[in-house]
């Protein structure tokens, strides 16, 4: 990937969620409550990022108000630097990131209280950001 390559990111409605269950948890229905939900699970956690609703648990440990962009478009596991041409100028504008991967595409996660500061800067290097 070029550095003259313009990348498009739809951000999505939603706020979202990153949850912190013990690595024993079994899935929790709250998860699958809207059109996107992750999961990772390690030794050490299980993790869910999905969207905020009230079926949440109260004592479930979260962090909350983040706002997600989507790349727009496939990407071939070869191809390189597709976050990097996202996450470098936010890191430059110390913008704190979560990135998710799936098999199709990207996922960048901003706090809500960065949010129109992200696009700006996005927006300041080329690419496009659908609001």
């Amino acid at each position: 990937m070029s550095k003259s390559t313009i990348l498009t990111l739809d951000l999505l409605k939603e706020n979202f969620i990153i949850c912190r269950l013990p690595s024993s948890s079994s899935l929790p229905s709250w998860a699958f409550t809207g059109p996107f939900c992750s999961i990772t699970k390690t030794n050490d956690e299980l993790s869910i990022i999905t969207i905020d609703n009230e079926r949440l648990p109260k004592d479930i440990q979260c962090e909350r108000n983040w706002k997600c962009f989507k790349l727009l478009g496939s990407f071939p596991f070869d191809m390189i630097g597709v976050l990097t041409s996202i996450l470098n100028p936010l890191a430059k504008a110390d913008i704190s990131i979560l990135a998710v991967s799936t098999f199709d595409t990207d996922y960048v996660m901003v706090k809500d209280k960065n949010l129109e500061k992200a696009i700006d800067v996005l927006k300041q290097n080329g690419h496009t950001v659908n609001v």
